[in-house]
């Protein structure tokens, strides 16, 4: 009797299906961890959209500024044609022409200068500007060397003359200017090496120079 009654809580634990604690696993997929798996996998989707999402904006912002200020590139160097002739006529222009008293001379001088100053402007309105190198230091980024120019009076390296200028658009260079290089002339860093060389010639007319000549001779 008693091995029977024992006995029987074992019989019904086994007949419940509970399982044994050797197993460790649950028959069935527990659907809480199901759920949070679930939710941890949308959420990383929705942060992963979001992203994208604020990367393309940014993109697109990017690309609508540059679209309003580089959008003009083309017609703008097209239109530095007419800027470059509107120059070579005023320079043209003699002093005997400027001098004349004839009215109508100076009323087509006075004519093409301003037409050359208006389309400057027109230009500085939509972004482009115009700047001459000359007397610079030689940039390869904005400048376009044709040829060097020997001048001993200028720094190696600086624009002596200026062929064309350049032009900008925004921080963009729309046209690099061609220039003319100077070279022979002393280096920047020539006046630093030869004043530091010079510099100990002053101390050495209040030292004793018999000194120096006994140390002189220890050493050796």
């Amino acid at each position: 009797m008693t091995d029977t009654t024992d006995r029987a809580p074992e019989a019904a634990s086994a007949d419940n299906g509970t399982p044994s604690a050797g197993n460790g696993q649950p028959d069935a997929a527990d659907p809480v961890a199901a759920l949070v798996k679930e939710n941890a996998d949308m959420k990383d989707r929705v942060l992963r959209t979001l992203a994208e999402m604020e990367n393309l904006r940014r993109r697109t912002q990017r690309e609508v500024a540059d679209a309003k200020s580089y959008g003009i590139t083309n017609f703008a160097r097209d239109v530095l044609g007419v800027a470059d002739n509107m120059r070579r006529a005023v320079e043209a222009i003699g002093p005997e022409l400027r001098a004349s008293e004839d009215a109508n001379i100076k009323s087509l001088i006075d004519g093409v200068e301003l037409t050359e100053r208006e389309l400057l402007k027109a230009l500085e309105k939509q972004g482009v500007r115009r700047f001459d190198p000359k007397g610079e230091k030689f940039d390869p980024n904005v400048h376009q060397a044709m040829f060097e120019v020997p001048d001993p009076s200028l720094p190696a390296g600086t624009v002596a003359q200026v062929i064309q200028p350049g032009y900008m658009l925004g921080e963009r260079v729309l046209r690099p200017a061609l220039v003319g290089v100077a070279k022979g002339g002393p280096k920047e860093n020539g006046p630093k090496e030869n004043g530091a060389k010079s510099t100990p010639l002053p101390e050495n007319e209040f030292t004793d120079p018999a000194p120096a000549n006994d140390n002189t001779g220890n050493n050796s």
